[in-house]
């Protein structure tokens, strides 16, 4: 039996001409070749000052067309470029003669623009990414297309946010969708379920260093220097790295207090680094859903996280997760200091949950899974 075809329209998924790119996406669509054949756009925007939506076909390898189209930064022109893909991709359709079952966009506000013109030209369904950063951040300033976005998450035959706190937020905007939303963490790299141990007052934290600024890294130093006074022995270790110049940011922001930047941890040594630490702790001002505090999660390390960011909405209940405002790096200190000093009872807290199944729907099959019947759902609505 032939597998339905399912046509992504993506600008974060590796290809040709940024092979460095996250791999959520392309986990999703490894992940479900199974039951599905997928076409993957995958999407590089230029600013040269070409026609918007100009395209260049750098490589095709029959599974990952890697194109770049012409946009200035900041959303301008941003309804006419996505126009311009959607008509280059209906006239690669129909050039290689392929049927089409499904059409997805990975952001509501970019690629589903693109996503609902050629799935209506083909007659198709289509489905929707929700991703918090660049959607919260493009529907906040493009008020224009306001309209145009409502009808096109309301149209969606499933919506699969990345996590609650877009969902909500979405929805809040432009009303409720026609169908389910399908809630989608990202697929961790590594998700061995590791039991939470008793360990030192240490905190950790992980992200790529060139971003420190968005991570909020002065926060985190500051919160740390305060959370010392009240617990005398604890550190800081922050694992990352990146340009010098970002190197050289982040140790003045820390040369103050107990922290110290380590490096870079390779993917294998990254849960038991965390599975010895009392708590992980990254105040990110913006993130889509921060993979690292799921894999913190699943090697038995307590988290404190954005409010109103990242994982938002997944453990409003939890006591092994406290979100705070990321800009106030009193309540970090403080959130910090609770989880170090009451770390057996949180630890124990974490273990019930991983035993309880709580983990279990953030490591790879489960999700792959999801992603798998959240799609066979969106074609049962053609």
């Amino acid at each position: 039996m032939s597998r339905p075809l399912v046509v992504h329209i993506s600008g974060d998924f590796p290809d040709a001409v940024q092979p460095r790119k996250t791999r959520a996406i392309a986990a999703l669509v490894e992940g479900t070749a199974d039951a599905f054949e997928h076409r993957v756009y995958s999407l590089n925007r230029v600013g040269r000052t070409a026609l918007p939506g100009a395209i260049e076909k750098v490589a095709d390898d029959g599974h990952v067309a890697s194109w770049t189209y012409a946009a200035p930064p900041g959303g301008l022109f941003l309804a006419t470029a996505m126009r311009r893909v959607a008509d280059a991709i209906l006239d690669d359709i129909a050039r290689r003669g392929i049927r089409v079952a499904l059409v997805q966009g990975h952001k509501l506000t970019i690629e589903g623009l693109a996503a609902r013109r050629v799935a209506e030209a083909l007659g198709v369904p289509y489905a929707l990414s929700l991703q918090g950063n660049t959607d919260q951040k493009i529907l906040g300033v493009r008020r224009d297309l306001r309209g145009r976005y409502a009808r096109i998450f309301r149209g969606a035959a499933r919506v699969f946010p990345f996590s609650p706190w877009i969902a909500d937020w979405t929805s809040a905007r432009l009303g409720a969708s026609a169908h389910p939303h399908v809630l989608l963490p990202c697929v961790p790299v590594r998700d061995v379920v590791m039991a939470p141990v008793v360990v030192a007052p240490k905190v950790i934290s992980a992200f790529h260093l060139d971003h420190y600024k968005l991570k909020n890294v002065g926060a985190l130093a500051v919160a740390s220097a305060q959370a010392a006074r009240a617990v005398p022995d604890l550190t800081l270790e922050l694992a990352g790295d990146g340009a010098p110049a970002a190197r050289a940011a982040v140790d003045a922001r820390l040369a103050s207090g107990p922290g110290r930047r380590i490096g870079h941890v390779d993917s294998a040594a990254i849960q038991p680094w965390m599975n010895g630490a009392a708590v992980f702790a990254l105040p990110s001002l913006r993130e889509t859903f921060g993979m690292v505090f799921v894999e913190a999660l699943l090697s038995g390390c307590p988290i404190v996280y954005p409010a109103g960011r990242a994982v938002d909405g997944y453990f409003a209940d939890a006591d092994f997760a406290i979100a705070v405002p990321p800009r106030d790096a009193g309540a970090l200190a403080d959130a910090i200091v609770t989880l170090v000093r009451d770390q057996e009872r949180r630890k124990a807290a974490l273990a019930r949950w991983q035993a309880d199944g709580g983990a279990a729907r953030f490591r790879r099959d489960a999700i792959l899974a999801t992603y798998r019947d959240g799609l066979r759902a969106a074609l049962g609505e053609a």
